[in-house]
């Protein structure tokens, strides 16, 4: 569709919804439906819950702007719905959406398409209580996380034999499968793509050492590095990886590559997110702004490549 068609349209944004990142997806949310107002679309919030079919007949949406982070969200269960009720949508589609929030597939994917990423082993939640620390070979330090959580929930980095069990019983509270990869010593950037361009990337410095959620959430604790202090050919390098990734898992509209780099400067595909954090002073609107994309105009950007992904 085109700007015009767009502007005769209802649109919503699509927030709030059920995982643990609710309450940062109404922030993202917020901002985009007022961005999207004051470019002159008749954008309305609608705050997702189980009853989000009813809700979307009931103010006769025509477009959806999905602003959902985590499960229900970025998983590939909203998108299915949208395609079932015939509603354009914003971002990746049901297959990339459900692949990208499940690191272990993610990951597997991309080690097929020769995209590096650091080594790794899987277990399952009823493996733990076995003695499930004796089945990882790799050695430390160990990145734990859950397979199916964003903003680092349930993530531990383990730099003690000792401390492995907890981490796996600490990510096995979030989910069923429980990732372990190979800690990366070195710098944490990450690049943002839209509509299949790599943006400026960024380095993140966060005081504690570690990127959790409180680094990634509170004011102040985390320094953010415009554009990221690596040497040039890594840093193409890193853009190219990315766009890789993004485009090996199948995604489209806008997304967010997390990467580490190693002490030599190569680029490591830590996480691939179909729907960033989206309020103007998140990490994709501050390499968009600094590609010179204004918050307005990356929400309208989005916007405008709203489409159903399946063929009828």
């Amino acid at each position: 569709m085109k700007d015009s068609s767009f502007k005769k349209k209802k649109i919503g944004v699509l927030m709030g919804g059920l995982s643990r990142e609710r309450e940062i997806s109404l922030r993202t949310g917020k901002a985009l439906c007022k961005a999207l107002v004051e470019k002159g679309y008749e954008a309305c919030p609608i705050d997702v819950d189980r009853d989000i079919a009813g809700k979307l007949i009931k103010k006769k949406i025509e477009v959806a702007f999905v602003a959902l982070h985590g499960r229900y969200g970025e998983d590939g269960t909203i998108q299915g719905m949208l395609e079932l009720m015939g509603i354009p949508y914003t971002g990746s589609g049901v297959l990339a959406s459900a692949l990208c929030l499940h690191k272990i597939m993610a990951k597997k994917i991309l080690l097929l398409e020769g995209i590096p990423t650091p080594p790794s082993e899987h277990l399952r939640r009823e493996e733990i209580e076995r003695g499930g620390a004796k089945k990882i070979s790799l050695p430390l330090p160990l990145v734990v996380k859950p397979a199916r959580e964003g903003s680092t929930i349930g993530i531990s980095i383990v730099k003690k034999e000792e401390d492995l069990q907890g981490a796996l019983k600490e990510a096995g509270r979030y989910d069923e499968e429980i990732l372990v990869e190979t800690f990366i010593k070195g710098k944490e950037i990450t690049v943002g793509i839209l509509n299949d361009i790599a943006l400026p990337i960024i380095e993140i410095a966060p005081k504690s050492g570690f990127y959790d959620y409180r680094s990634k959430y509170t004011k102040g604790e985390t320094e953010y590095i415009l554009p990221a202090r690596i040497p040039r050919e890594k840093y193409l390098a890193s853009q190219e990886i990315s766009l890789r990734a993004y485009q090996a898992l199948g995604c489209s509209g806008c997304g967010r590559v997390d990467l580490m780099t190693d002490e030599e400067g190569s680029p490591f595909v830590i996480d691939v997110n179909t729907m960033p954090g989206m309020t103007e002073t998140s990490l994709l609107p501050k390499a968009a702004e600094f590609a010179g994309i204004s918050f307005g105009e990356l929400a309208e950007r989005i916007l405008l490549g709203a489409s159903l992904k399946i063929e009828s």
